[in-house]
């Protein structure tokens, strides 16, 4: 006779009252999504290929003219954001701003402790990076399974733009 036969109510019901109770408790297991945060400065560790901002001022950005020697409103600005903790490590963006437009935006730390954070960071830096050229501004799209590493670079890329005044 099969499990479910009518003959046997009782099991249904146990089996019934077993599957709720494993659902119930599955879901309950899932851990909360927790947004990133802004993190010091002097707190930031990953992969950078310079010295990380810091110091008592808050000063985050280096500026150069132009090539001529021009006025500000032609010169070109480099300008590194936060360092903003994400689940899975820091990201901090640099950008690079002429006459007020966005030529340039690097990510400088990033989370690459493992094979696993560097693929991911390999395809999704270019993609972010190409995102903020086209659009001009941090609001770009979120690249599908890095959307951590996503998060930390749009929030680190405003704070860059807003020391750059962008």
């Amino acid at each position: 006779m099969h499990a479910l036969k009518k003959n046997r109510p009782l099991r249904r019901v146990t089996l019934a009252a077993a599957a709720t109770v494993t659902g119930f408790v599955l879901l309950l297991s899932l851990k909360p999504h927790t947004a990133p945060t802004a993190a010091d400065a002097s707190s930031s560790a990953g992969h950078s290929s310079t010295s990380s901002p810091g110091g008592s001022s808050g000063d985050s950005s280096k500026s150069s003219s132009g090539t001529s020697g021009g006025s500000k409103s032609t010169g070109t600005k480099t300008v590194t954001g936060d360092a903003v903790q994400t689940r899975w490590g820091p990201v901090q963006v640099r950008v690079t701003v002429r006459d007020g437009k966005i030529t340039e935006s690097t990510a400088v730390v990033y989370p690459s402790d493992n094979p696993r954070d560097q693929e991911i960071n390999s395809y999704a830096l270019p993609m972010l990076a190409r995102e903020t050229l086209a659009a001009q501004s941090a609001q770009i799209d979120s690249v599908s399974g890095a959307t951590y590493t996503s998060d930390g670079y749009k929030q680190s890329l405003q704070s860059a733009l807003d020391s750059a005044g962008l």
